[in-house]
């Protein structure tokens, strides 16, 4: 069973986050809304998912980030069957470095 996290509590938070002007100001808002472990572990998961998208191993990617191989698998099927939303972060990423 999948909760909907289409809430106006999520849209408050995510209109909260697109407010954040640079990357000091994350830093500040986050480390108030996460616990160091919820952000080192958000963070882990996008380096995962960076990685796969390399077409790294699992094991290369248990070995440089830490993650089990659950996590790696979940995001994994993420990459593969969820809504792209690592991929249009990727892909802006990549056209920023682009116009660099």
């Amino acid at each position: 069973m999948s909760k909907n996290i289409r809430t106006e509590a999520v849209d408050a938070l995510f209109e909260a986050v697109l407010k954040l002007k640079n990357k000091e100001e994350c830093y500040l808002f986050f480390e108030d809304v996460c616990t160091v472990n919820e952000l080192l572990s958000l963070s882990q998961r996008f380096e995962v998912a960076r990685m796969l998208t390399e077409k790294k191993t699992y094991l290369e990617i248990a070995e440089k980030t830490g993650a089990s191989t659950a996590t790696i698998s979940r995001v994994n099927r993420s990459l593969n069957y969820g809504h792209d939303g690592y991929q249009m972060v990727f892909d802006r990423m990549e056209e920023q470095e682009q116009q660099v």
